[in-house]
């Protein structure tokens, strides 16, 4: 891709000054005790190098990248350089990614660069010659105003992300529409991942123990995947609810396409419903949005729309350490997400009066799943430009990159936590497992 273009002036006040080694070189010294051995080939806006050979090369392309490292030290400050093009990585960006942490790992590397390491990078900044006011963050950057996790703040996170536009994720996502993890039963070659979501649907209708005449809820429904799915195959009635006005309008028009009588879609915040009781309910990747301190309140709203008896099946992704999605997702993918140990969230649905029958471990699932979203969209990148521009398609690449190592390596997980509404120690859950 090309990059920003510096004039003239720029150019001149950004020459490396004599004696100091070319920008490059410098920017090496500086990274170099940090990884020991650079694991990528370094190339600055001088043209200069340094780093090894047949290596992914991260170019630095305007001294802007230098200058939001400098104000935003570690993953913000990369992910701002990368998605306005002032930093570009040539070569496969996945096995630059895997590289980086690699080292990060032989290293035990954690948390933020030392105070030793930001010092010796302001200096490299001044000898540079790129100080200066920090740049205007990327315009793709949410911009969230208001008490964290109140109903109109969610409802503005959830727009950030999910009305980008039903276009662009067609681009990404198989027929289905899922965009949650899906559940690979094959390795055949010729086994596709709308297989791998088909059988993730069977699997979840399965769970929650669906038949015929059942009332179902799908709590941010997504586009309607599970929904139709249960509605087409289990006869069930279903209501579905999303925060999200592109969703809503998509989901309505697949029920008017396929002449579904037997399913509703509503643009509405779980807080509102109303109109239980449900035979079985539904959460597939939208309680990390929920918030850790509303955790318990949403947890309590869905048992109390449940029957006795009830089941209810979330799907939920999960961190063993670090809280949240991380800088990158928070500020540019899905602001107020809140992710935790499996364990936390097992607690605060027995908290709530829930009793949790089962916990499924699916995270090598994701990996496969995010590996063919990722082909998908780079066969689809011009595409993806044209509806959304550049900008916004480079943070969807960083997004797919960037998670799809975070469960390749454990730093994130995904889990189906079945949990059922028993009453006087009655569950009516089968005595043997079926799935």
């Amino acid at each position: 891709m090309k990059g920003p273009v510096l004039a003239k002036s720029d150019q001149a006040q950004t020459r490396p000054r004599p004696g100091f080694g070319s920008a490059a070189q410098q920017l090496a010294d500086v990274v170099t005790p940090i990884f020991g051995t650079l694991p990528v080939r370094l190339r600055a806006w001088d043209g200069s190098e340094s780093g090894p050979q047949n290596a992914p090369v991260i170019t630095l392309r305007s001294p802007d990248a230098l200058r939001r490292l400098v104000y935003h030290p570690g993953e913000l400050g990369l992910a701002q350089a990368y998605v306005t093009g002032d930093l570009d990585v040539e070569g496969d960006l996945l096995d630059g990614f895997r590289r980086v942490w690699q080292t990060i790992r032989e290293r035990g590397i954690t948390g933020r660069p030392s105070l030793g390491v930001l010092a010796a990078g302001g200096k490299a900044a001044v000898r540079l010659g790129v100080v200066g006011m920090p740049p205007a963050p990327p315009d793709s950057q949410a911009r969230l105003r208001g008490r964290l996790h109140t109903a109109l703040r969610d409802r503005a996170a959830i727009s950030h992300h999910y009305d980008l536009s039903n276009d662009f994720y067609q681009l990404i996502l198989d027929p289905h529409m899922a965009y949650s993890c899906g559940y690979w039963t094959s390795d055949d070659p010729s086994y596709t991942g709308a297989d791998a979501q088909r059988d993730k649907l069977a699997l979840v209708c399965a769970k929650l123990g669906l038949q015929p005449g059942m009332r179902m809820l799908d709590v941010g429904c997504g586009w309607g995947s599970l929904s139709l799915y249960a509605a087409e195959n289990f006869d069930v009635d279903v209501t579905s609810v999303t925060l999200a006005k592109e969703q809503c309008a998509f989901v309505q028009a697949r029920i008017g396409e396929r002449g579904l009588h037997n399913m509703e879609v509503r643009h509405q915040d779980y807080r509102d419903v109303a109109d239980g009781p449900f035979d079985a309910i539904s959460s597939i990747e939208m309680g990390e949005h929920v918030g850790r301190a509303n955790y318990p309140a949403f947890a309590a709203q869905l048992r109390s729309l449940l029957k006795p008896r009830g089941r209810l099946l979330i799907q939920q992704m999960s961190r063993r350490t670090q809280r949240g999605g991380g800088p990158f997702i928070d500020a540019f993918i899905a602001p107020d997400m809140d992710m935790r140990p499996v364990g936390e969230t097992v607690e605060m649905l027995e908290a709530a009066g829930l009793e949790v029958r089962d916990v499924h471990v699916m995270r090598e699932h994701y990996v496969r799943t995010i590996h063919e979203w990722y082909h998908t969209f780079e066969s689809h990148w011009a595409d993806a430009v044209a509806l959304v521009g550049e900008e916004v398609a480079r943070v969807w690449r960083l997004y797919m990159v960037g998670a799809a190592l975070s469960f390749e390596e454990g730093r994130m997980g995904v889990d189906q936590v079945l949990a059922v509404k028993s009453t006087g120690g009655r569950s009516g859950m089968p005595a043997v497992r079926t799935v």
